[in-house]
Order: structure tokens, then sequence, then C-alpha cells
């Protein structure tokens, strides 16, 4: 059983859980910029490579509503481990892949890891922390994870554009950082005290009447950044190559990349505005980068790419962890845990199923229409959260 009070939070074991939640992250995005090669290489459609990118999302969703709360009863160590494990499957599954059914088993593999670490390592990351560094720990967490988000195809671009069998090294690399991130958490002490009566209850998704006025915009607003993070990691490296002619990995992933380091900065500076307008604020930062990522898309610039990535990316890091905030604060203490699973979800199906639609709408209209009309949505899925945002506000 651990003892709380004496287990050490010594700033080396709080980094290197930090470490493992970057380094399972990173994992998630490491197969972005190389979606090409797979298309040459494996024969692939468009559509087949966002089939591919979208499974991610059926892994992280089944791990937030079946372990969501495995946690607490079973302690922290236990599920980090097993998303560290499966993380280092995933990339020897990747490694080794030949076909499609490898690449899909990888991807599910991969959003298991992701979904076991969105909650719980949050938490833990927090509870590590030195007590001296107060707010630094959160800050340090969402660094963590969106940018782990980020690295992971910036380091895969890099090492497919340097280096020989671009397809294995970026995996045996990731494998090499999961084992330095299992060393990691077995330093870690246990800061959870297991119930005598194990229960492993399913996170069952909920939105009580009372934090409804709340939610709605929260998760539209989160919806809506979502859905551009799933548009530069799945459909962005082949709308580079093939509209813009930019097939350099590193900058491939580097671009997608971008928008998650963006996000991380975002959310970082979202606790300097006044809280009742970070929500507001975040939303039209993010009309605004799509704004600039529609203009990128029908110029075909890499400029309009670039820039509406980080003007994006910025916005959704706001409006994201203003929304979970909001939807965290506004939710009884026995509703809590399912609350936020729930606006997990929708974010993760945010980053899923449109990219789909991406895919098929692709095969008929071609790539340019295709990725206006995706970018127009997300323009009108923020103006209709800013509108909710400021009805409630007028009412109150």
């Amino acid at each position: 059983m651990a003892n709380h009070e004496t287990s050490p939070r010594s700033a080396t074991i709080f980094l290197g859980a930090a470490l493992a939640f970057l380094t399972t992250m990173m994992g998630t995005t490491l197969p972005t910029p190389l979606y090409p090669i797979y298309q040459d290489e494996m024969g692939f459609s468009h559509l087949m490579v966002t089939v591919i990118f979208a499974v991610y999302a059926v892994g992280v969703i089944s791990a937030l509503l079946i372990t969501g709360r495995w946690s607490d009863q079973l302690g922290r160590r236990p599920l980090l481990f097993a998303g560290l494990v499966l993380s280092g499957v995933s990339d020897v599954v990747f490694w080794q892949a030949d076909g499609l059914g490898s690449l899909l088993v990888g991807r599910v593999l991969s959003g298991l890891s992701a979904g076991i670490f969105t909650g719980t390592a949050t938490i833990a990351v927090m509870e590590l922390a030195p007590r001296r560094w107060g707010n630094t720990s959160t800050l340090i967490a969402t660094a963590a994870n969106m940018g782990g988000l980020g690295l992971g195809p910036i380091l895969a671009g890099v090492l497919a554009t340097l280096f020989a069998a671009p397809l294995m090294l970026p995996f045996g690399v990731h494998f090499v950082l999961v084992l330095i991130a299992v060393a990691c958490i077995w330093r870690a002490p246990e800061m959870v005290d297991r119930p005598e009566h194990i229960k492993l209850p399913l996170q069952k998704p909920k939105i009580p009447r009372e934090v409804r006025s709340v939610f709605i915009p929260s998760a539209i607003a989160a919806f809506a950044g979502f859905m551009v993070c799933g548009f530069y990691t799945a459909a962005a490296p082949s709308f580079l190559g093939q509209e813009l002619g930019y097939t350099n990995h590193a900058l491939v992933g580097g671009v997608a990349g971008l928008l998650f380091i963006a996000s991380t900065v975002g959310q970082m500076l979202q606790g300097r505005l006044p809280e009742a307008s970070r929500l507001p604020t975040g939303c039209g930062v993010l009309f605004v980068g799509v704004l600039i990522v529609a203009w990128g898309i029908a110029d075909e610039t890499l400029t309009g790419f670039v820039l509406g990535a980080i003007v994006a990316g910025i916005g959704q890091g706001v409006a994201f962890r203003a929304g979970l905030g909001a939807v965290s604060a506004a939710s009884s203490k026995e509703n809590k845990s399912a609350v936020v699973s729930t606006f997990f979800v929708i974010a993760y199906v945010a980053i899923s199923l449109p990219v789909v639609g991406i895919g098929l709408m692709g095969t008929v209209a071609g790539q340019q229409a295709t990725a206006l009309t995706f970018d127009l949505i997300v323009a009108v899925l923020c103006l209709v959260s800013l509108g909710l945002l400021l009805k409630r506000r007028a009412i109150q």
C-alpha cells in the first residue's frame, strides 16, 4: 500500500513520468509523414489512408470508456505500464507491417495506449509533481500530451528524410524511447491505495442537465478544433504532396507537428486570459486560423498551410483547455469523471470520422474542393459555438 506522505516527489521522477507521457503520445502521430510512402509501396488509395488513421480513434475511445476509472482501483503504475506495452507492441507491428491488416492493428494498439494515457498519465504527472512546483505540473502535463503529438510527425519525418528504411527506423527509435519510459515509470512510486474490493466499472458517457449549457458550446468548439487536428495528421500529407508538390517527409511531418506545438502554446497562454473570455477567444482564433488554411488550400500555397497551422493550433489549444476547464468546473464531484470522459470521446470522434468523410468525398470531388468544404464546416462550427456562448452570456 502506498504511503503518500513518505512517497518521494523528486523532480527527476516527476519529469520521468512526463517523459513517458510525451513518448506515448509521440507514438500515436509517428506514421503521419509516412502515409505517402505506404501509399506508394502498398498501393493504398487516399480513402484507405484516412481509414487507417481513423481506426486509431476506435482504440482511444474504447480505452477511455473501458479503463477510464481503473487507475483509481488498480493504481496509476499498472495502467501506465499497460499503455507503454501497447505503445511498444504497436511499434513492432508497424516495424514489420506488410499490408493493410498490420497497419490497422498497429493503429488500434496505438489508440489504446493513448486512451489509457490521456486520463491516467495526466493525473499521475500532477500527483508526482514536487509540491513546490504548484500549477507548473498542469502545464507540463499539457505540454507532454500535445507536445508529444507534435513531436511524433517531426521525428518520423526527419528520420525518414535523412536515413534509410523510413518505414522501420522511426518505430525502432520510438521503441527505444518506450523502454526508457518504462524505466521512468518503474522508478515512480504508486500514489493510489488499492481498495480491498476492486471494482472495474465502465466509464459511461454522461451529460447531466445542469452542465449542458456549458458543455454544448465547449464540445462544439472542441469538435471543430480536433477536426483540424485530424485534417493535418491524416489528409494534409497527401494534399501537400499531390496538390502542392511537397514530398519532403521532414517538411510534411513539420507542418503536421506544428499544429500540435501551437496547440500546446495556446493551452499555456489561455490561463492569462480573463476566464469569461477564454473560450470565445479560442473559437475566434480558431476561426481565423481555418480561414488562413482555406487561403492556403485555394491558392495552393505552403505559406497558408503553415501560418494556418500556427493560428488554428493556438486557437484549438485555447478553446480546448478553456472548454475542458469550464465543463469540469460546472460538473458535480460525482459526475465529473463521466462528463470529462464524454468530452474527450467527442474530441476523438472529431479527429477520426470527419477525415474518413474527406477520403470519401475526395474520391468524387477532388482533394481541393473536399478540403475547402471541410474547412467551411469547421468555420461554421466555430461560429455556432461563439453564438451559443454569446447567447448564454446575454441570458446571465
